[in-house]
């Protein structure tokens, strides 16, 4: 896109001047004599920036300066002198503007600083656009202006209202929670609880009573009677998450729920009617866990009844701006700081990356340079080393001597993971391809070899 450049100086070989050295370097120049005439022009034809004289007869550059961005406070304006005190750069910089620069003036000098101030302009502009997109973002929506996304949401509109059972995949921090949690926002049940439950995370013997409840006496310990979470999301939405980490005995259960409605508490022997939607997800390919006898065929096509794929953060680089001035959003109000925005060169480097974490590592990215970041804007120096170099430690080789024992090759290569997500076990078990029960199961195996 052509930059417009106005150049305002009573001197008019000083304007050729400019007009020549700005013009070679792509940009668009117009040209005024006097503060007035350079008003009229700017009130014709906006412009990117305007680089005006200071000590001009009729309306001087401080004059030219607060008249310009009382009309569009968005314009980057470069006041120049041969009368360079203090006093004068200081007033200057106070009524607003980017920078002072003095006569004669130096080529390479003036280039770089138009530069840097036509690209704080676009960051201003770029900044403004996202928070208005935000604003008009509900909360606890998703965010996302992606063609991807888009289709995604324009699914989940279709499908909400219905009580159909909805399959979620997609890789570990894409959002699958949050989408569950607009579909039941959406739905006829969005009066009624959602509850979650991450398959995942209790043992096979809990899972069950935690699912179906229990009656007293069912087990040592059952001291009394207790609901299970489907008693809890009656009349609303049970979401299921990582459902392939389900045992076969607590499949049966959920076929029989998803089937016929009906299920008994642990130890119980009276039949309960569930009054629920049932949202599933997981990280896994579902497919290959059918095909493995890690999930029930007959399963597998009761929860497929509608199928929602998020598609991973790399696939919709336009989302990573929207959503990093979300996060910027919620993480300067969480640590009372007050930053403006992302420097050019931290933008681009966060569109640039892959995000093998997916939303989730970009949240703790931007936390961590909210955290870290000590001007107004986050710059590139505060982005982890990994997003600044544009590859990750994941991609760095681990060396081992030959031989080692394999079991030694796992250990040190969970480690190295887990190092790299900052100790972040759901997105660890994305990256090695296994889950985070899993990846705890081996912590306990190792604390015990070690003696702890």
């Amino acid at each position: 896109m052509l930059r417009r450049i106005l150049v305002i100086d009573d001197d008019s070989s000083n304007q050729v001047t400019l007009e020549r050295l700005l013009s070679r370097e792509g940009y668009e120049v117009r040209k005024a004599g006097s503060g007035r005439e350079g008003l009229e022009l700017f009130r014709q034809q906006p412009v990117d920036l305007v680089l005006t004289d200071f000590k001009m007869p009729g309306m001087s550059g401080i004059d030219v300066l607060r008249a310009v961005r009382t009309l569009d406070p968005d314009v980057e304006v470069l006041v120049m002198t041969a009368y360079g005190t203090v006093e004068t750069a200081v007033e200057a910089m106070k009524e607003g503007a980017y920078d002072f620069v003095a006569k004669p003036l130096k080529r390479l000098e003036l280039v770089t600083t138009v530069k840097k101030a036509l690209e704080k302009r676009a960051l201003t502009i770029e900044n403004r656009h996202l928070r208005e997109q935000l604003g008009e973002v509900g909360e606890g929506q998703i965010i996302g202006r992606s063609s991807a996304m888009r289709e995604l949401l324009d699914e989940c509109e279709q499908v909400a209202p219905s009580d159909a059972t909805v399959l979620i995949t997609g890789e570990s921090g894409t959002g699958k929670g949050r989408l569950a949690r607009a579909i039941h926002r959406m739905s006829r049940r969005k009066d009624g609880p959602l509850v979650t439950v991450n398959c995942a995370a209790l043992p096979e013997a809990l899972l069950e009573s935690e699912l179906f409840g229990y009656e007293k006496g069912a087990f040592t310990g059952a001291a009394g009677k207790k609901e299970g979470r489907f008693d809890l999301a009656a009349g609303g939405t049970l979401f299921l998450d990582e459902i392939t980490e389900v045992s076969p005995v607590v499949q049966v259960k959920l076929l029989r729920v998803l089937q016929d409605g009906e299920y008994e508490r642990v130890g119980g022997t009276r039949t309960l009617h569930a009054d629920v939607r049932v949202v599933a997800a997981s990280n896994r390919d579902i497919e290959q866990a059918v095909a493995e006898g890690r999930l029930r065929e007959d399963l597998y096509y009761r929860l497929n009844v509608i199928h929602l794929a998020v598609p991973p953060l790399r696939e919709r680089n336009d989302d990573v701006p929207l959503l990093a001035h979300h996060f910027l959003a919620r993480f300067t109000a969480k640590n009372n700081k007050d930053l403006a925005g992302f420097e050019p060169e931290a933008l681009e480097a966060l569109s640039a990356w892959s995000w093998p974490g997916n939303v989730r590592e970009l949240e703790n990215a931007v936390e961590r340079a909210v955290v870290l970041c000590r001007d107004d804007r986050i710059g590139l120096d505060d982005l982890p080393r990994a997003v600044r170099a544009g590859r990750g430690e994941r991609d760095q080789s681990v060396s081992f001597a030959v031989p080692t024992p394999l079991k030694d090759v796992e250990r040190r290569m969970i480690e190295e993971t887990l190092r790299y997500t900052q100790g972040d076990k759901g997105l660890a078990a994305s990256l090695l391809g296994t889950t985070a029960r899993t990846l705890y199961r081996r912590e306990a195996e190792w604390k015990a070899e070690d003696g702890e």
